[in-house]
């Protein structure tokens, strides 16, 4: 793939991202039994967020492009807390929209308001990548996520 369609690439990755989970975007029919299904088009490309579960879940996030699948990435991710404090979800997302084209994965590499915090970190680049998110409230780590994918052939 050249570096003009993986810099387009991304771009459409973090569109995707900005319409879907991260900006509330809505949920279609289910292609699982039970999954939650957030697709997102724009011209020859394709993303769909599919993810089972809720306070521990497990998902998987794929672009198209005409048709051929280019980039996929899987994750699972747990709350670490019996009961999860008021305010968490909507913080998530707003992490989540700070999603940037250099690292279009999760969400930024800090982000802090009020008593919660994000950290999300990467190993490898765009084309092979893992790293992990981690959500502290007053202090306490209360959730975490691993991540990991790449480009497609």
């Amino acid at each position: 793939m050249s570096e003009e369609f993986l810099a387009n690439l991304k771009k459409f990755l973090v569109e995707a991202k900005l319409n879907t989970y991260a900006g509330g975007g809505k949920p279609t029919t289910s292609s699982r039994k039970k999954s939650v299904d957030l697709p997102y088009r724009n011209g020859d490309c394709f993303y769909l967020d599919s993810y089972l579960g809720s306070s521990d879940f497990i998902g998987e996030e794929v672009v198209w492009y005409v048709d051929r699948p280019v980039w996929g990435m899987n994750y699972y991710g747990k709350v670490l807390i019996p009961e999860i404090p008021e305010g968490f979800s909507d913080f998530l997302k707003l992490a989540l929209s700070g999603v940037e084209e250099e690292n279009p994965y999760r969400g930024p590499k800090f982000f802090k308001q009020d008593d919660f915090g994000y950290k999300c970190s990467v190993e490898g680049g765009f084309e092979d990548f893992r790293g992990e998110e981690y959500i502290s409230h007053r202090g306490m780590k209360i959730y975490k996520l691993y991540f990991h994918g790449g480009v497609l052939s």
